[in-house]
């Protein structure tokens, strides 16, 4: 049984969506949304069996049984790559990708490639599948990029210690993150302009999550008593879907948005010199640049 009306079930029809950590919270509230609206999903997944049961529960909620998986691994730069090459042999098009994957570690872990694990999955990730997967999305234009950001918005970019060998500290690091695909995506949006992608970032909330399981105990006590007040996966996954695939933003492009309404960002999002320092280390850390395409 869906919730959407004849119409609405195909404002999607046609359209590839590739939907990255899609098989809990915010994402798989997202996919399922997006397939409502009659999309056919790719969902990056890192486990096979949590993904499987997403994707049963997906079709049955919406009836769209136009869901495909493929296994990723953010984390590695190589499991990036595999997935981009994986996607493009399965696929020639692709109208829409939204880099929701994320994390939120207590404690300081290097990922195989020698970078801090938050900041490696929460825009490292993103920064790669942008501009590996451009080409692709330009051949399917009009497309669109939707990046996961957050309110929790760092004041500045530690450029000194990205990896946190100085210090270490779980919310400065998710925060940093954050303000790190805030500043891509501004970025990106410029040096793409004219190529019919648009890419858009957003807060979806204070959603109740399973991202919990990394928190330390006393935090995980705290966010159990204000979990109470917390949005559920599907309202923070409303922005997302709104991004997605609603017509009144043709063309919108760079910008931040909250409940699917234009907002502001940290002051410093708005610095290009920071901006540009961003991407130039970005290259050097995945040795991945827009050049390229």
């Amino acid at each position: 049984m869906t919730e959407t009306t004849n119409n609405e079930s195909e404002i999607m029809k046609g359209k590839i969506c590739m939907v990255t950590g899609a098989n809990s919270g915010i994402g798989k509230a997202t996919a399922i949304g997006l397939a409502h609206l009659g999309a056919s999903l790719v969902l990056v997944c890192r486990d096979q069996n949590r993904a499987e049961k997403a994707i049963a529960e997906i079709k049955e909620k919406t009836g769209n049984e136009s869901i495909d998986l493929i296994l990723a691994d953010l984390t590695s730069q190589k499991g990036i790559h595999d997935l981009v090459s994986e996607f493009k042999n399965r696929y020639h098009k692709l109208h829409v990708l939204i880099n929701n994957a994320g994390v939120n570690l207590s404690k300081r872990i290097l990922t195989e490639d020698g970078i801090e694990t938050t900041f490696a999955v929460n825009y490292l990730a993103y920064f790669m599948l942008c501009n590996l997967l451009l080409d692709t999305l330009k051949k399917s234009a009009p497309a669109r990029i939707v990046n996961v950001a957050s309110s929790v918005q760092a004041k500045s970019i530690d450029f000194d210690d990205l990896n946190g060998e100085k210090h270490y500290g779980q919310m400065k690091a998710y925060a940093q993150s954050k303000l790190a695909v805030i500043l891509f995506t501004y970025e990106f949006a410029k040096r793409i302009k004219g190529t019919r992608v648009s890419v858009n970032c957003l807060h979806p909330g204070y959603v109740k999550t399973n991202m919990i399981r990394n928190f330390r105990p006393f935090v995980k006590y705290f966010y159990h008593l204000i979990g109470l007040f917390m949005k559920s996966p599907k309202s923070g996954a409303k922005t997302s879907v709104y991004l997605a695939s609603t017509p009144e933003i043709d063309g919108a492009s760079g910008i931040y948005y909250k409940r699917r309404k234009e907002a502001k960002s940290v002051k410093i999002s708005y610095d290009e010199t920071v901006a540009k320092q961003l991407w130039d280390v970005s290259v050097k850390l995945t040795n991945v640049d827009l050049k390229a395409n």
